[in-house]
């Protein structure tokens, strides 16, 4: 399997929004409750600043990807936000740090000079230790920041990289 991350493609919106949707079903990570369709996927997809996906460039497969948009706006925003998904039957090979390190990249490119994490959801062990590993810093803990699918809730940390 050879990984490459690149901007996404028109063609790419089918496995996006099926990548997309699948994390927001597990109900684990992202705060979105809605599920994409082709047309607000797309939306969605155009809206942010940046988009990557991870291709498995032996089958065109796509196996994750990224949004990069700002966090705020104004003298805030030079800070960016970032959200990043892999298929389920991919995690574990690495392909989310190769997303990561991408968006990293992008967001110095694109003029932001801070990578900041709002609401990592502190029981998503792997993320963090990913993060930290890149060299995100931890802010703090947001006690029972985030409902999960169940009901119930967890705490988040926030992260930030300085680009």
């Amino acid at each position: 399997m050879n990984i490459t991350v690149r901007g996404y493609r028109k063609q790419d919106l089918p496995s996006m929004i099926e990548i997309w949707n699948e994390v927001v079903e597990e109900g684990v990570a992202f705060p979105q409750e809605e599920l994409l369709t082709d047309t607000t996927g797309k939306q969605f997809f155009d809206s942010q600043t940046c988009c990557g996906v991870a291709e498995d460039t032996d089958t065109g497969n796509i196996l994750g990807l990224y949004i990069l948009h700002p966090n705020n706006v104004g003298r805030c925003g030079h800070i960016c936000n970032a959200s990043y998904a892999v298929r389920s039957d991919m995690r574990g090979l690495h392909i989310g740090e190769k997303l990561v390190s991408d968006c990293l990249l992008q967001g110095r490119e694109h003029g932001f000079g801070v990578l900041q994490f709002n609401a990592v959801v502190a029981t998503n062990v792997h993320a963090r230790h990913l993060y930290e590993r890149l060299g995100f810093v931890q802010l703090g803990t947001i006690p029972k920041g985030f409902r999960m699918k169940d009901g119930h809730y967890e705490d988040i940390c926030p992260y930030y990289h300085e680009l």
